[in-house]
């Protein structure tokens, strides 16, 4: 696959520690990012756990199904989770998860379903569409311009959409990854993300994470990010893809804020 990286990304090792010991909030993509060829590995699940006993608020940002996303946010050791790419967040409070949607209710897939399948009728539903309540989900295209297509179609339909490394999403409503951002920090946590930016670090690896590449400070990709052709690029770039990039990233994170909470000592 082709190489698309530009010079300007830099190893996640030579991130500074100061900067990371700052670190609060760790967003993060999920399929091919902390997952490697669709499996979940328990050296990720432990290093979320560590971050967690660390200090460090951790936000799943996917574009998989409400299906998942539920069940992440109630069995993973994680605060809250943001699926269906920005859609519907699920929030842990004590011991249980509140579900909410960006907009005020699920919205109607149906129109936009049949607009697609008629103009696209080679679009394959993804496996976990049924378990999804604000998105469409189909595999995604073998060629990037039949994919381009479909994004162009859904803009002139007054609709969004995007791809990630697995799928090809659209839905009927003005949120992203970025927007649930924003309002998941306001409203959960009382914070504005603005004023936030300089602690919050997102780690992605494909196209859909482009928004957040593109408004935070502080990004880091997996190394398949290369793989991607995206306009937005990460930060910086760790040493291995999926789940085993995630945990270099965990390992920085922690020792760092060790580091400093050891030399604040008296």
């Amino acid at each position: 696959m082709k190489d698309f990286s530009p010079p300007a990304i830099v190893p996640w090792d030579e991130a500074p520690a100061a900067t990371l010991a700052a670190i609060h909030t760790v967003i993060t993509d999920v399929d091919d990012t902390i997952t490697h060829q669709g499996q979940l590995s328990g050296a990720v699940l432990d290093a979320l756990d560590r971050l967690r006993h660390a200090g460090v608020r951790i936000i799943p940002a996917t574009a998989a199904s409400a299906g998942w996303g539920s069940l992440m946010a109630s069995l993973w050791p994680v605060d809250a989770v943001i699926a269906e790419n920005g859609g519907v967040c699920f929030i842990r409070e004590g011991g249980a998860v509140r579900r909410r949607f960006h907009s005020e209710a699920a919205p109607d897939l149906s129109a936009l379903r049949s607009q697609l399948h008629r103009r696209f009728p080679r679009l394959e539903p993804a496996e976990d569409q049924p378990y999804r309540e604000s998105c469409l989900a189909f595999r995604r295209l073998s060629e990037p311009e039949a994919n381009a297509a479909v994004l162009a179609e859904l803009a002139g339909l007054g609709a969004r959409g995007t791809v990630n490394s697995l799928w090809l999403l659209a839905w009927p409503g003005p949120w992203d990854k970025l927007a649930a951002s924003q309002r998941l920090l306001a409203e959960a946590y009382g914070q504005d993300f603005a004023g936030q930016r300089p602690y919050i670090l997102y780690v992605g690896d494909s196209e859909n994470d482009q928004p957040m590449f593109a408004a935070l400070p502080h990004t880091v990709g997996v190394s398949t990010v290369v793989q991607h052709p995206l306009t937005h690029w990460p930060r910086w770039i760790t040493r291995g893809p999926g789940g085993s990039g995630f945990v270099e990233v965990a390992e920085r994170l922690v020792a760092a804020r060790q580091e400093a909470t050891a030399t604040r000592r008296p």
